[in-house]
């Protein structure tokens, strides 16, 4: 029996994990949930799961969760803050943390999981595009287990022999191909993309996700964030990781061996597939998703990435290829600029161009322990702020 942290619960991701976790009642308990102000949806998921700790943002929303609680009947002890998050992530009777905060607010909570030696669900790309070096030191150094949520590392995880150790050349590994899907503007003229609306942006083809990792998705930073933490991952040099658009996203993501092969993970596009893949890893189980009908898709395309319509694909291989905190400023940056796209302060293509300005403006520095890194974090996301004002 494994008690299962969910960090972000009430997210699609968090969401997908409870289904998954709901099919096997025998194998999985919730021992504690979090959410930062959706108090009504995590009282809901509490009356079902019946974790011992929630966990929310602030004061007031733990208020109100505690009375949403008492009216159900349920015993579940409420928490709130960033170092309640860190407790619940690393507290002995927890086995396995799913981090699917999205963000830097993610980074705490999934370094406190991995530094007390937890199997750790990486969801949050963030912890490792800002923190790459310092987190993977924390898996080694605590005995924590480090599996990949997002699609595309979890697929590459799957084609890659069980006894990787983050050493392409050891393992006949030629390159490490991610797919993306190009989002929903992959067609869309390019000069007419300043007119885009947070409305258009957010309406993924293929992929029901948050606002924010949407908005990533059609920017094509959603991607350039998973080149980085691939890096990380799997011990791959930028130019060892390419990124390959297949609309259909069914195959999501391969690599190519030296011999010449390519193997492919193929699946319909629903996390509850890479998510039950890790809660049970070596094992599988039923994840609710039905299989691929290949005859029925037809078809599958391949394309490649066109830095005009996605700048933001190649900010991101030229944050991993600076390195130090580079991918830091990056994270922190992209992070304002959606945020003021989707609260209407600036327009579509105006992202790329803030993040660039900030790259350039923040200087880079080494990352030789997590208060330099949150400075630096700090600091771009004030550059930014300053830039949208």
């Amino acid at each position: 029996m494994q008690h299962i942290t969910i960090l972000g619960s009430t997210g699609s991701i968090g969401v997908s994990t409870l289904d998954v976790v709901g099919r096997h009642p025998d194998r999985y308990r919730v021992y504690a949930l979090t959410a930062h102000q959706r108090v009504e949806e995590l009282a809901i998921q509490c009356a079902r799961f019946r974790p011992q700790v929630a966990v929310v943002g602030s004061a007031r929303a733990a208020e109100d969760l505690s009375r949403l609680l008492a009216e159900k009947g349920v015993t579940t002890e409420v928490a709130y803050g960033e170092a309640a998050l860190c407790e619940v992530a690393s507290a002995a009777g927890c086995d396995a943390v799913m981090a699917a905060i999205v963000g830097a607010a993610g980074l705490a909570p999934t370094l406190a999981a991995a530094k007390a030696g937890k199997k750790v669900l990486l969801a949050n790309k963030e912890a490792l595009v800002m923190s790459g070096r310092l987190f993977m030191d924390a898996v080694s150094a605590n005995g924590a287990t480090l599996l990949p949520i997002d699609s595309e590392h979890n697929a590459i995880f799957q084609c890659l022999p069980s006894s990787y150790a983050r050493t392409p050349s050891g393992h006949g590994v030629a390159k490490i191909l991610l797919t993306a899907s190009g989002g929903p503007f992959l067609k869309r003229a390019v000069e007419t993309l300043e007119n885009v609306t947070p409305e258009e942006a957010v309406a993924h083809p293929n992929w029901v996700m948050g606002r924010k990792i949407s908005v990533d998705s059609a920017t094509m930073m959603n991607k350039g964030l998973e080149v980085i933490e691939a890096h990380w991952l799997f011990g791959a040099a930028a130019s060892e990781i390419e990124v390959v658009i297949h609309p259909q996203s069914v195959i999501h993501s391969m690599v190519s061996y030296v011999d010449g092969s390519v193997l492919a993970q193929l699946g319909n596009p629903d996390m509850r597939t890479p998510i039950a893949h890790a809660l049970a890893y070596p094992d599988r189980i039923v994840s609710g998703v039905g299989p691929v009908d290949l005859a029925k898709i037809g078809q599958l395309a391949f394309l490649r990435p066109d830095f005009q319509r996605f700048p933001c694909l190649k900010l991101a291989y030229d944050a991993l290829l600076a390195g130090g905190s580079a991918p830091a400023i990056l994270n922190a940056a992209n992070e304002v600029a959606v945020q003021a796209f989707l609260d209407r302060k600036i327009g579509f293509r105006a992202i790329d161009r803030l993040i660039a300005r900030v790259m350039d403006d923040v200087p880079h520095s080494e990352i030789g322990d997590i208060d330099s890194l949150l400075e630096q974090d700090r600091r771009a996301r004030e550059v930014a702020g300053s830039l949208i004002s």
